[in-house]
């Protein structure tokens, strides 16, 4: 039995429509091969060095090192780059780079889904995928694609079992419809520039996860403890070069209480933000906080819980009271603060 994952809703597809391809034909040789092989010794090339730059990014990332991926499964996410890649080509939208510590926190997520026999966007502790990445340490937006398969028989645990099932959630992904194609909407959301990619397989599971990012602003001051109830603390944010901080929220939320592996598997979708905003910060004020390209933006938060920031820019800066509207705005903020007595 196979069960995979939509945003909102989860089916079943049963065995007797398990995907199956038919080997292909081999092409007959024509007079382009030798410009074929060509660019595949180009291509090669290019890979080699693709995974020497990755390679010394992932020796050099010290965060999460027991979710840290061997030089044989960064390998095969490389790959899984590429095919990523070529649908976002398709939808003429940017390709995106492989950010290591994404990928740990996606490690991490899918070694727990996988060992607990369950699929969610929630852990067992209760957090949502903008909580693990920012207690990771991550400030960007983050949005999470999920791809659980079942073993009807043992799975082999190896890296052609790995690649493969990769593989095949990329391409069930891909192959959603309207109105529940959410994991397809953000394979080739325009906004997303990188992408971490998790996986973990045991003999039962295969679990599949995919942090898109968007890294857009440079952040400085960001607080990597635990807030007492009204300390002041500011963040300093430079957006993208001629662009301006258009609007900031941060949501407020009670702390998470752990979930049974049971109950996970129904929880759905989840939401990017919450009913209750604890502060707001409109264009105009925004704007008395900026300095140069940076803006230094004060906060205090009244109460103990989890606040989730928001930050949109704008190509231009609104200084007087008008009214303004954060549709087609860019959110790049994932910033979480946790604040107890």
């Amino acid at each position: 039995m196979f069960k995979s994952f939509i945003p909102v809703v989860l089916f079943l597809i049963l065995p007797f429509i398990a995907c199956a391809q038919k080997s292909k034909k081999q092409a007959p040789k024509n007079k382009t091969s030798k410009s074929k092989n060509k660019r595949a010794d180009k291509q090669s090339s290019k890979n080699k060095k693709d995974f020497a730059y990755y390679q010394a990014l992932n020796e050099a990332e010290t965060r999460l090192p027991e979710f840290k991926d061997s030089d044989e499964i960064l390998q095969l996410k490389l790959v899984q780059l590429e095919r990523i890649n070529k649908y976002r080509k398709k939808y003429k939208a940017q390709p995106v780079d492989l950010d290591i510590l994404a990928c740990r926190v996606a490690n991490k997520m899918s070694k727990e889904s996988c060992e607990n026999g369950y699929l969610s966007h929630w852990n067992m502790a209760g957090y949502k995928p903008y909580h693990r990445w920012a207690a990771a340490g991550g400030h960007d937006h983050i949005m999470e694609n999920a791809y659980v398969k079942w073993a009807g028989t043992k799975f082999a645990v190896n890296n052609t079992t790995r690649s493969d099932m990769m593989e095949e959630g990329l391409r069930r992904f891909m192959a959603e419809k309207k109105p529940a194609d959410g994991h397809k909407r953000n394979i080739i959301n325009k906004a997303h520039n990188h992408v971490g990619l998790g996986c973990h397989l045991t003999t039962k599971q295969f679990s599949y996860y995919e942090e898109f990012v968007d890294r857009y602003y440079e952040f400085e001051n960001v607080p990597n403890k635990t807030l007492a109830p009204n300390e002041k603390v500011s963040i300093t944010v430079k957006p993208e070069q001629g662009q301006y901080l258009y609007y900031a929220v941060a949501y407020y939320e009670k702390f998470p209480k752990p979930i049974k592996p049971s109950k996970l598997s129904k929880k759905g979708g989840y939401s990017d933000f919450t009913d209750d905003k604890a502060l707001e910060f409109h264009p105009w004020e925004l704007a008395n906080y900026r300095t140069g390209d940076a803006y230094t933006i004060p906060m205090q938060f009244k109460k103990p819980g989890l606040y989730y920031i928001h930050l949109y820019q704008n190509d231009s800066e609104l200084k007087k009271p008008t009214g303004y509207s954060t549709k087609g705005k860019r959110n790049a903020s994932g910033i979480v603060i946790r604040v107890e007595k």
